[in-house]
């Protein structure tokens, strides 16, 4: 994904078009914090079942609107709502460089110890499709099923969407992109306070959308949704335009074949992010994977098409 500004808006807007969403769904659950190598780590669980943890974007965003769309099948499994280190309400690292992919993917198997699951189910959404993969990879044992929506590959998958992305916005709001590039010129990287205001700027529903209407869901409670600082530790200080960060070094493409895990891919048609360009190779990557394309839907296909995403969702989970 792109920017902390762009995250904001995006999950400001998460909602649904189907009556089983509970909008009052947040105040259902209760934040608890356990301690994992000494960091207070929030995590809220519900219901009684099978295992099911859930990924939220970002990589900077808290776990509200993944419960916001997900929280009701407590009444059929066990659900697991976390924030990473440095996200939501959980504790910042002493060190940024802490902020890794490894050390996400390492945190969803502490938690899984902690709570004494034999094997968890692990659905991603977006960046929360990264560290899915790579559970799914590094801890075939513990892994039950797997659930990638919208996701990302590779870190080249990944410099694709920000191409994408720049791309559109240069091109569909010039008097806007000519801001950006004369602070490009000056030296100004994606990270620097002045350019993510010019930067997040842009209407990026079009971006993450194909039906713009929609309007949501979220928490009453005020806490942090977003840590630039996650961000751009994992993306890099320069990461809506060149790649880097820990994220450069992601390719899961020749391992994916490898996934024991029963898989389902779901793609949006319109999304900007996760593109469909590069979401297809999935197929050749994954061949043993359940692929599903959502004809109507851009980046969030559980909001644009629910009533066909939770149906698949639910004949793939055994709900």
């Amino acid at each position: 994904m792109n920017h902390s500004l762009k995250f904001i808006i995006l999950f400001i807007c998460i909602g649904t078009l189907n009556a089983q969403v509970d909008s009052d769904i947040f105040e259902k659950y209760e934040s608890k914090f356990i301690i994992i190598d000494g960091y207070q780590i929030n995590i809220e669980v519900k219901g009684s079942g099978d295992p099911i943890f859930f990924l939220p974007g970002g990589p900077g965003n808290s776990h509200d609107y993944m419960q916001g769309a997900f929280g009701h099948y407590y009444n059929t499994n066990t659900l697991v709502f976390f924030d990473f280190l440095g996200r939501g309400k959980s504790d910042n690292a002493k060190n940024k460089e802490e902020y890794s992919v490894e050390n996400d993917t390492d945190l969803i198997e502490k938690i899984r110890k902690h709570l004494g699951f034999s094997k968890i189910s692990v659905v991603g959404h977006s960046y929360g499709t990264v560290p899915a993969q790579n559970y799914a990879i590094k801890y075939p044992e513990s892994t039950n099923k797997l659930v990638l929506i919208s996701g990302f590959h590779s870190g080249l998958m990944w410099q694709a969407n920000c191409d994408s992305y720049n791309e559109y916005a240069k091109k569909h709001f010039p008097e806007k992109w000519v801001k950006v590039d004369s602070l490009r010129t000056l030296g100004y990287v994606s990270s620097d306070p002045e350019l993510m205001r010019v930067y997040g700027d842009f209407p990026t529903k079009y971006i993450y959308y194909h039906n713009t209407k929609i309007r949501g869901n979220s928490p009453k409670e005020k806490y942090r949704n977003w840590n630039n600082d996650v961000y751009a530790q994992i993306i890099g200080r320069d990461g809506d335009f060149e790649v880097s960060g820990d994220m450069i070094d992601i390719d899961f493409r020749r391992k994916l074949k490898n996934v024991t895990a029963p898989t389902l891919i779901t793609a949006g048609r319109y999304d900007g992010v996760s593109t469909p360009e590069f979401n297809v190779q999935y197929k050749l990557f994954m061949p043993q994977a359940t692929f599903e394309m959502f004809e109507q839907s851009g980046h969030n296909p559980y909001l644009e098409e629910p009533e066909k995403f939770y149906k698949l969702f639910e004949k793939f989970m055994g709900i």
